[in-house]
């Protein structure tokens, strides 16, 4: 009998240490299920196996490593322009009524403000962007001005993490008065993967809000969670058909009757689609969809590898980005969630915790979801869908004059003589929100403002206008004062600059 060659011995070796680890971990989370109450072991179980199988997909090595000659720009018969779509007719309002009978928005509601120095009791959804309005206010009004407008119940569902679900509860009380069904459901928690040991180090489901060992996976979750929660088939009872998907602090994705007519009026055949714009130099690192092996895919910049890096950043060869506005049908969603077929990139995070332990998360992206559903294609909607308030410089434009608040719907100014938006840079003294507000007596007049970045101890008064390209730059130690009633335009201001009243 002929000797097994090196190199499948070392393969066979391979094989039967993963299907070991596999076997291991199986008994590791039967063990965590077993501890978990009775009144959650179903959903924990559910979870829990589902967990097993992306570990799984990680292990054996499907992880759609990308080969990156393969990857091309998306055909026009996968990219349709939004000035292309069939205009709805907005006086037709039965029309339109017929549209919304079968919608649901859902907002990605797990996040916290800790991007602007907030900590972790603070849902970001709750943070106050426009006229004492929140990310939640804004979007309670834009769904009943809908409802309330065209005569329909359009609901509400939020995605929340264990970090928001508690205050988002608290908070919804006060809108027991709105024409708005609001459905909730907790997106999973998975345990962290020791990088040592390849296993997880907790030992049961108790406290996972505040153990360390557990972690929300991504927004890819979103499917089976949903699915979990029940409240995916109370939707399909109610006859809704497609649901809008985007993040709560994304002010640009609003309900459009454009898309939601052109999905409708074509049978549904398009199964998935993903809003993707043009990208800036502000979105180098933003995902993109793409062409892969016939299929449209969504590419993050996680996936990337280093080497290629700065082809990813390019702007000529990558001229798009997802926005995570997604429209998807309903039904396509459950189909694929019951029979187990819904494939997604597994996107593998290296962390390390407070107490110096390294630990591996397994996440995963909902857009990344687009490949698995049938007549998929991207559409490129103007930079207006695409609004996010991540930093305290994105909440600075939303709250200056360059946008208007009506209904719900945030819109530039009709004022402003420019379609883009000025870039705006402000450093570390700006970055904690309570650290914002109190650098501005009021928010200073931005309409023509082309360029501002702000660095060092800097305060503005009251009626300040900034045209231009303006550059402000306080020296260590020292501090600027702008002026109440100032004009900068295409100005630096350095050193320090302090007027006091007398």
């Amino acid at each position: 009998m002929a000797p097994t060659p090196a190199k499948d011995r070392d393969r066979t070796i391979s094989m039967a240490a993963e299907e070991e680890i596999m076997s291991v971990l199986k008994e590791r989370l039967k063990e965590i299920s077993n501890k978990t109450p009775v009144d959650k072991q179903e959903n924990v179980k559910k979870e829990l196996d589902n967990f097993y199988r992306l570990y799984g997909k990680w292990r054996g090595g499907i992880t759609d490593e990308l080969i990156w000659d393969k990857i091309r720009p998306l055909p026009e018969s996968m990219l349709q322009g939004y000035s292309s779509l069939r205009k709805v007719d907005e006086d037709d309002h039965v029309g339109i009524s017929r549209l919304l009978d079968k919608l649901v928005v859902l907002k990605l509601n797990g996040g916290l403000g800790t991007g602007m120095g907030l900590g972790s009791a603070c849902p970001k959804s709750l943070i106050r962007v426009r006229e004492e309005s929140t990310f939640l206010d804004i979007t309670m009004a834009q769904i009943e001005n809908l409802n309330e407008k065209y005569g329909v119940s359009v609901p509400l569902v939020l995605m929340n993490s264990l970090n928001t679900d508690s205050e988002t509860g608290n908070a919804l009380k006060k809108y027991k008065g709105f024409n708005v069904e609001v459905l909730t459901y907790l997106q999973s928690y998975y345990p962290r993967i020791e990088r040592e040991t390849l296993l997880p180090f907790v030992k049961d489901y108790q406290n996972i809000d505040s153990n360390e060992g557990w972690y929300p996976p991504g927004h890819g979750d979103l499917y089976e969670s949903l699915y979990n929660s029940g409240v995916l088939d109370q939707l399909i009872e109610k006859g809704k058909e497609i649901i809008f998907i985007s993040n709560i602090d994304n002010l640009g994705a609003t309900v459009d009757l454009n898309i939601l007519s052109h999905i409708v009026k074509s049978g549904c055949q398009s199964q998935f689609i993903a809003e993707v714009t043009n990208k800036t130099r502000a979105d180098v690192k933003g995902g993109t969809l793409i062409e892969y092996n016939g299929c449209v895919k969504l590419l993050e910049y996680a996936q990337v590898p280093k080497e290629k890096v700065d082809d990813f950043k390019c702007v000529k060869k990558f001229k798009i980005f997802n926005t995570n506005n997604l429209w998807i049908s309903l039904k396509a969603i459950k189909e694929r969630v019951v029979k187990g077929t819904l494939e997604r990139d597994v996107i593998v995070n290296h962390k390390a915790l407070d107490d110096g332990r390294n630990v591996i998360q397994l996440e995963t992206a909902v857009g990344a979801a687009i490949k698995n559903f049938s007549g998929a294609f991207a559409i490129n909607v103007p930079r207006s869908r695409f609004l996010p308030v991540k930093h305290t410089s994105d909440l600075l434009l939303v709250m200056s004059n360059l946008y208007n608040l009506e209904d719900g719907v945030i819109a530039m100014s009709p004022d402003r003589q420019f379609p883009s938006t000025p870039l705006i840079k402000l450093g570390p003294d700006f970055k904690r929100i309570q650290n914002f507000l109190k650098r501005f007596q009021t928010i200073p007049d931005l309409l023509e403002l082309d360029h501002l970045t702000v660095t060092g101890d800097v305060y503005f008064g009251r009626d300040v206008s900034l045209r231009g390209t303006v550059i402000i730059i306080a020296n260590h130690g020292e501090r600027i004062d702008i002026p109440c009633g100032s004009l900068l335009e295409n100005k630096i201001v350095s050193g320090n600059l302090r007027i006091l009243d007398h």
